[in-house]
């Protein structure tokens, strides 16, 4: 793979090299992607009768070609994945992209979708124990105290639903996936960046999902596709893979995969609108109490956090001496030093003048 522009220094450990930042700029694209994300849920019930495996691939195969395109486009970085990056890209697809399709499809064959949806509703609270964790940091309090809110308003807006063990099962196994996705692509994020990571991502689960396809579904299964088929195929390849992916792991690797988790509320607050949009009727005062609980959740958890304040530095010239000096006797009132006196005269005048200039701290 053509490398364009230089690409992202590694890090210690593979891992994107910058601290996370409280900008909400940096919030803005995943609350976007997560917003194309809920919005698609009336798009994806077209391909219910459609073949999944080879429908999927069709999806990510076109996702990874529209990605390679803009990419080289916009002159992002493109480069070659190496040694264990392998590992975590190819995990990334298996379990983020391949086995949470497969987990989802089978959930709803032994339990209701609200049981699914409840499941992914806990996707922050994951992120935010498991992701600052992989990032090298301890997980935030005001970060799990408002993921745990949102999974609150996002209960709300989803309902819940009957299941059986089996759902119970595949529900748990979904919400684990749906969290690797954003997980496994923290320790590539930093050499790979957005365009990397999602590019890659789509063609191996591309080329998972086209041997899969081929085994279960047969190689003739592309000709059961309809025009409504291609045309949802196609929405989803290019807004809901391509597009999606890219502003979600944009704002992953600015903000943090922590405080990104929180965005994934707006994907059911989405989806309730957009059911709205399409006629299905004014939702329930339940939907609407959690849609208010999810966003006033985020409004507050998502509030750009206070820098510390830097202690003032030492005036230039004031070495070792000069602050033993002021531990010697150095009066608290901020007078002036003598003039003319070093930092050893200021320590023996008895006290009479401190040797620390103006304005800085006694000690």
């Amino acid at each position: 793979m053509t490398t364009h522009g230089s690409p992202a220094p590694d890090g210690p450990s593979g891992a994107a090299p910058d601290a996370p930042t409280s900008s909400l700029r940096a919030l803005a694209p995943g609350a976007a992607g997560m917003a194309l994300v809920g919005a698609s849920v009336a798009v994806s019930r077209t391909l219910t009768d459609a073949p999944l495996l080879t429908s999927q691939a069709v999806r990510y195969g076109l996702a990874a070609l529209v990605l390679f395109l803009l990419a080289r486009a916009v002159r992002a970085p493109l480069v070659r994945p190496r040694g264990r990056e392998w590992l975590w890209l190819v995990g990334l697809a298996a379990v983020g992209l391949v086995l949470f399709n497969v987990a989802v499809v089978r959930g709803v064959a032994h339990a209701e979708p609200a049981v699914i949806a409840v499941a992914m509703a806990c996707v922050p609270v994951v992120l935010g124990l498991v992701g600052p964790l992989l990032e090298g940091r301890r997980p935030g309090a005001r970060v799990l105290v408002t993921a745990s809110v949102v999974v609150v308003g996002a209960v709300l807006v989803e309902g819940t639903g009957r299941t059986d063990a089996a759902g119970t099962a595949w529900a748990a196994l979904a919400l684990a996936c749906e969290a690797a996705f954003t997980l496994l692509a923290v320790p590539v994020l930093g050499r790979h960046g957005p365009w990397g990571v999602s590019l890659h991502a789509a063609w191996l689960g591309a080329a998972l999902l086209v041997v899969l396809g081929v085994a279960v579904e047969g190689p003739a299964a592309v000709a059961r596709l309809d025009g409504a088929d291609w045309a949802a195929v196609g929405y989803l390849a290019v807004l809901v893979t391509a597009l999606a992916f890219v502003l979600w792991y944009a704002t992953v690797s600015a903000a943090g995969s922590a405080r990104a988790g929180l965005l994934t509320g707006v994907a059911p607050v989405a989806a309730a609108l957009a059911h709205t949009a399409s006629g299905g009727g004014a939702p329930r005062p339940t939907v609407w109490l959690g849609m208010a609980v999810v966003v006033g959740a985020l409004i507050v958890g998502l509030r750009p956090e206070r820098a510390p304040e830097p202690r003032p530095a030492a005036p230039a010239g004031v070495g070792a001496a000069g602050a033993a000096g002021a531990a010697a006797g150095a009066p608290t009132d901020g007078s002036r030093s003598v003039p003319g006196r070093g930092a050893a005269g200021s320590a023996g005048a008895s006290g009479t003048a401190g040797s620390a200039p103006r304005g800085r701290p006694a000690p």
